[in-house]
């Protein structure tokens, strides 16, 4: 039966100098809680050890520098920048046009005071709607 042989673990080790280092630092306590109750830290919690590490003086520098290694690995998480807020529907400036100069001839047309209505509320007007004011504008030589 073999041994395997236990893994080196910069990042304890680390946490543990700097335990020694700062017993009073409760980042540095937190830090080394949530080690152990996880197994991980995140990239930003290792740079954050990383600065507090770089002062220790009697700090092995290989240490530091597989910390750093390990940092540099992971992944760098980048929110994207959200989109511009744009209104879910735009007037049809056509229809707009169409609606006013109908109701400009003959200002009691009911489907065009209709349309004109459901227009102004921002509400998309269909292509049956939107054929009917095409047909009424060319049938009333608008």
């Amino acid at each position: 039966m073999e041994k395997k042989k236990p893994e080196i673990d910069i990042v304890n080790e680390v946490l543990e100098e700097c335990i020694m280092a700062y017993p009073v630092s409760s980042f540095v306590i937190s830090l080394y809680k949530q080690y152990l109750q996880r197994g991980s830290l995140s990239k930003k919690q290792l740079q954050g050890l990383f600065g507090k590490a770089e002062k220790i003086k009697d700090l092995n520098p290989g240490k530091l520098a597989t910390l750093e290694a390990l940092i540099m690995r992971m992944p760098t998480r980048i929110k994207s920048v959200p989109p511009e807020i744009k209104p879910m529907y735009q007037k049809d400036p056509v229809a707009g046009e169409l609606i006013d100069a109908i109701l400009s001839k003959y200002p009691q047309h009911k489907t065009a005071l209709f349309l004109k209505a459901k227009y102004d509320n921002n509400e998309q007007l269909s292509a049956v709607e939107m054929a009917d004011l095409k047909r009424f504008a060319k049938n009333l030589k608008v």
